[in-house]
């Protein structure tokens, strides 16, 4: 079956009555999913942007991922439920995209970006033009049939050096061949960097539990800061991940997050952790 739009595409519709600059849709989680990640939903949103960019562009250029302020995540979505998605366009032009938005569960919303920033690429180095018009006019029409992704494809993520509570290494190997590269994308096949970020984050994770909060309460995930993605990850990739503690107060730790490709930095961002769970 062809994995094209199924892999890793997440918005099944473009709402009617968007405008240029600001644009809402949807995504259904599939209940046969055992999570979906924050990484996932700030995608989702990222996607939803870059439909309003390709658009503004006539289909020229798309945007890839670049920096990111602030992600802040006040809730996790479960499988079955469907993610309201809006995104604001700040500025695009064939250069680069400008962008702000949010996902929200019922009503209330779970994720929040702030002053996201992409270079614009020549569309067709990744995919085919025709084929995007016509997926841009089925969403704006009756939208896509939910349910067509699978999951994230499983990575071996090893722990290597470290200091307890104060750094962590390991080491991710990209999969050489995945459904989602005939999605993300098609000519140019590249590892996306919300899936770098997720694997990231669960290292944090690991090691948020080297750092006990002083209450006993454990530690959950509220913001995401200065998240830069250097460069494109071929397939096959093996990267070194690291995680390091700058600071902690009674409620809140800080984390830096470092992910290098062959010792040249590939993404890199700022993690704060918070006491308690989200609802």
């Amino acid at each position: 079956m062809d994995d094209h739009f199924r892999a890793f595409s997440f918005v099944d519709r473009i709402q009617p009555g968007t405008s240029a600059t600001q644009i809402r849709g949807r995504y259904h989680i599939p209940e046969t999913l055992t999570e979906f990640s924050s990484s996932l939903v700030a995608e989702a949103v990222g996607q939803l942007a870059a439909w309003a960019a390709m658009v503004a562009v006539d289909f020229r250029a798309r945007p890839v991922a670049g920096i990111a302020s602030r992600v802040k995540m006040s809730g996790i979505p479960r499988p079955g439920q469907t993610l309201e998605l809006a995104a604001g366009l700040e500025s695009v032009d064939d250069e680069a995209i400008g962008y702000c938005g949010s996902a929200s569960v019922d009503g209330t919303e779970i994720l929040h970006l702030e002053h996201c920033v992409g270079p614009m690429m020549p569309l067709e180095d990744f995919d085919d033009t025709q084929l995007l018009r016509a997926r841009h006019a089925l969403l704006c029409g009756v939208g896509a049939t939910p349910g067509a992704f699978s999951g994230v494809p499983a990575m071996a993520l090893t722990r290597t050096t470290g200091e307890k509570g104060q750094l962590a290494r390991a080491t991710l190997q990209v999969p050489a061949s995945a459904p989602l590269f005939a999605d993300h994308f098609p000519r140019k096949p590249v590892f996306p960097g919300s899936l770098l970020m997720h694997h990231q984050l669960q290292l944090a994770a690991e090691f948020a539990k080297e750092v006990p909060p002083p209450n006993g309460s454990g530690w959950s995930l509220r913001e995401i800061a200065d998240m830069k993605l250097r460069s494109f990850i071929p397939p096959g990739s093996q990267l070194e991940l690291e995680v390091k503690l700058l600071g902690r107060t009674e409620q809140t730790a800080e984390l830096a997050l470092e992910a290098r490709r062959e010792q040249r930095l590939a993404g890199a961002a700022r993690v704060l952790l918070g006491t308690g769970a989200h609802s």
